[in-house]
């Protein structure tokens, strides 16, 4: 999750394994996979090779494109939206060549979905770019994201909460944890996002009682999106673990440990009380976008669209009053590696075992396999 304009490659790390299989004796070796997500405020592509229980990022990239911006009022995707987000894809692609990715999916969320010209924008970054972007359903993007950071809940008993804060939608996935992987029980889609809902319910104030009153607007317009859901979960049960994966929770645990700049290392699996997350989002809510945008992890980026993570949070957190909330900087695109890579993997044993199998997935540069 960058906190700024780009993200430099990484140094190679590893992701829920411990050592990297030597291609020479594995067949998933041979080449990188890579993912891809296309989300109403972030364009973000991870490479990476298999490892014994996980994988090993070799390459990342993260540029906030708000592709979102005014599809609240206009229903389209803009021509100055579109056009920063082929910027970002277009530097995707070159990764994706020079890294010689073998296998690669690329998916847009929220803002490609209800966007009257989504399509049209899909054809566009193919045409221009190479990549074949997948407009994925809300279950999809859920489903991907707890297969991508479920390994950090904390470990008990019961169901968990997993959630994540997008830029156009907020997905709810009620799962068991006991059962490996974990089962989804239920799940929810609403339609407010960062980019969204400071669309539709402008965090505005001429002071700090203005601002405070703004902020309840949006708490409320989201807790009534929510009701739906609420009703749903068992009202005798005690809510349990709670994992949310966003910038939202990624910003402001950050905030929490007055860090001077983001820190993948000291965020990605902390568990912060959720009392300290309701207290820096009572601050920030009174607190303007020329204030918020000097808190060091915060800055000028993400200084107008972290209020409205706070309201979402809030809302979450009055639906599943956990005590304590997990923090994950890993989601759909470590839950697509993982996908592609099980697959590559059931299919190589496959093989081995002398069942019948389709040929060698390979990919042409940068072309998707759907």
């Amino acid at each position: 999750m960058a906190h700024g304009p780009d993200m430099a490659a990484p140094r190679p790390h590893r992701e829920g394994g411990r050592r990297a299989h030597s291609s020479s004796n594995n067949a998933l070796g041979r080449y990188s996979y890579a993912a891809l997500d296309l989300g109403t405020n972030n364009c973000r592509l991870l490479i990476a090779r298999p490892a014994e229980e996980g994988f090993v990022v070799v390459d990342a990239f993260s540029r906030i494109v708000r592709l979102g911006e005014g599809l609240a009022a206009t229903g389209k995707l803009s021509d100055a939206a579109m056009d920063r987000a082929v910027s970002a894809l277009s530097v995707c692609a070159d990764k994706l060549r020079r890294r010689r990715v073998g296998l690669v999916r690329s998916v847009a969320t929220e803002a490609c979905r209800r966007a009257s010209n989504g399509r049209e924008f899909v054809q566009r970054v193919y045409r221009e770019t190479g990549i074949a972007l997948e407009i994925i359903t809300p279950e999809q993007e859920a489903r991907l994201a707890v297969l991508g950071c479920h390994a950090l809940l904390e470990p008990g008993e019961g169901s968990a909460l997993v959630f994540d804060i997008g830029g156009g939608s907020t997905e709810l996935i009620l799962i068991d944890a006991d059962s490996s992987p974990p089962r989804v029980i239920d799940w929810f889609s609403a339609p407010w996002g960062v980019v969204s809902l400071s669309e539709t319910e402008p965090h505005i104030g001429d002071d700090r009682d203005g601002l405070l009153a703004s902020y309840a607007r949006m708490r409320a317009r989201v807790t009534e999106s929510f009701a739906h859901f609420a009703r749903r979960l068992d009202p005798g049960a005690v809510p349990g673990r709670l994992l949310g994966t966003s910038g939202t929770v990624t910003t402001l645990a950050s905030v929490h440990l007055d860090l001077p700049s983001y820190d993948r290392r000291q965020i990605d699996g902390l568990i912060v009380p959720v009392t300290a997350m309701r207290e820096i989002s009572a601050r920030l809510s009174g607190m303007s976008v020329a204030q918020r945008a000097e808190l060091p992890c915060i800055g000028q980026e993400r200084a107008d669209l972290v209020v409205a993570g706070c309201a979402i949070l809030d809302a979450i957190l009055d639906i599943w009053p956990a005590e304590r909330l997990g923090v994950a900087d890993r989601g759909i695109r470590e839950g697509i590696l993982r996908s592609l890579m099980a697959r590559d993997r059931t299919q190589a044993m496959s093989r081995q075992a002398g069942s019948p199998a389709g040929p060698d997935i390979a990919v042409d540069k940068n072309r998707n396999v759907q």
